[in-house]
């Protein structure tokens, strides 16, 4: 499995996704603005992994995107493979795709066994786990409270 910058800003992405699924429908915009990625390289991304059955659009006002499943139903190797193909043909198929001229290669079992072995322990991470992770949470500015954003904003000010 190759891991690219494609496969990371889906991940990323999608994590936004998972942390707003209480609260609606993520607009493309927002996402951009919070991980500081090319909306236009978002609307790419989105509609390849809208193909793949892993994220919804809602039309309208407060529209946006949407997981299309449960959090806990999305590993983080189908985000990758979504976005990149020639990442699940190195992850789902390992022993194609990794090098044409693979059968002159000294170590290419090791490649082979390598790319499997981490599509293997992505595909064991699901959104959920990394959402309920204390550390992305903090990251991404949430205190674990029904008010997910409180006191995002007091921490940076200096107590006078």
């Amino acid at each position: 499995m190759r891991l690219s910058t494609k496969g990371r800003y889906a991940v990323t992405a999608m994590m936004e996704l998972a942390l707003h699924r209480e609260t609606g429908p993520v607009t493309l915009a927002q996402i951009a603005h919070s991980q500081g990625i090319s909306l236009s390289y978002l609307e790419q991304l989105f509609a390849r992994m809208r193909r793949d059955g892993l994220v919804a659009g809602v039309r309208g006002p407060g529209g946006g995107y949407r997981l299309a499943k449960p959090a806990g139903d999305i590993s983080v190797a189908q985000v990758i493979t979504a976005v990149d193909k020639s990442a699940a043909d190195q992850g789902a198929s390992a022993g194609e795709g990794v090098d044409a001229d693979s059968d002159g290669c000294l170590t290419h079992d090791l490649w082979v066994d390598l790319s499997r072995q981490i599509y293997d322990f992505l595909d064991g991470i699901t959104l959920a786990q990394m959402a309920s992770d204390a550390g992305v949470r903090e990251a991404a500015g949430y205190s674990g409270g029904s008010d997910e954003r409180a006191g995002q904003g007091d921490r940076s000010s200096p107590v006078a």
